[in-house]
């Protein structure tokens, strides 16, 4: 069986809280910043991607992604280095925003032609860009979750469908507006940190 039933409510209420925390905090220090905000310069790549609506549907799936990490660990230890990881990218990436805040250009867009980037540019302000958080945690999962189908033994699909559902999530935090291509490549540090176990 893929998914791992064992500890099901200790993984159901880690994740939901866990994420739930964070988005506090990511809220607050967005709403918080302790100096003067840096605009994220965009390169060549990013005027390339440019803004994709469609894109939307992928950006929202990394909070689903995420919980595939905790819903197929093996045990507690498993699930708590999962957890500690989080939790120290979480740390590092929110004490870089607070310390050092950035954010995206605006992008002159009307945004209300577009209502689900409407939805999100209205949720979520265009601070908080680098590090993307939404590339570290997206990468840290990736490299989780192909430990953990490995030692299923699922077919190579099953590893591709991972890789690429892992790409089309880093190209959805360009292609929504929220990132630059800068801001995903500056998450690499903290989490080749905590992908090694």
């Amino acid at each position: 069986m893929l998914f791992r039933s064992t500890l099901f409510w200790l993984k159901f209420v880690g994740t939901a809280g866990g994420i739930a925390l964070f988005l506090w905090a990511y809220f607050w220090v967005l709403r918080h910043p302790l100096g003067e905000v840096t605009v994220m310069p965009a390169i060549w790549l990013d005027r390339r991607i440019g803004v994709q609506p469609w894109s939307f549907a992928l950006y929202v799936t990394l909070w689903l992604y995420i919980s595939l990490g905790t819903a197929l660990a093996r045990d507690v230890r498993e699930l708590a280095h999962f957890g500690l990881a989080s939790l120290a990218m979480g740390i590092v990436g929110l004490g870089a925003f607070l310390l050092v805040p950035t954010s995206v250009a605006d992008a002159a867009i009307d945004w209300t032609r577009y209502p689900s980037l409407h939805l999100l540019k209205s949720v979520d302000a265009p601070g908080n860009a680098c590090p993307s958080l939404h590339a570290a945690f997206c990468v840290f999962t990736w490299a989780v979750l192909r430990a953990q189908l490995k030692s299923l033994g699922v077919p190579r699909a099953v590893l591709g469908a991972n890789s690429l559902w892992a790409l089309g999530i880093l190209y959805s935090t360009v292609a929504t507006g929220q990132h630059v291509v800068l801001d995903v490549l500056a998450d690499r540090k903290s989490t080749r940190l905590n992908s090694s176990h």
